[in-house]
């Protein structure tokens, strides 16, 4: 079961990753640095849903890597 977990952490992190940089991305340079300072916005549309899927994802790189240290350490 190790190596599949391992495999499926991989993807999971990669996947992560990408979303993570589209974000930052979409951000702007000026706000990336604090040029944002003081401006309320909410997300919306693909931006809601990409913080939403990187909620989901790192949760599941949490699980998958608690499950790979139990597993991982049975052996």
């Amino acid at each position: 079961m190790g190596p599949y977990l391992n495999i499926i952490q991989i993807i999971v992190s990669i996947t992560l990753m990408a979303i993570i940089l589209i974000q930052v991305k979409g951000e702007g340079g000026g706000s990336m640095f604090g040029g944002g300072v003081g401006v309320a916005r909410t997300r919306r549309g693909l931006e809601r849903t990409l913080y939403n899927v990187t909620i989901v994802l790192a949760v599941i790189f949490l699980l998958i890597s608690f499950l790979s240290a139990f597993f991982g350490g049975q052996s």
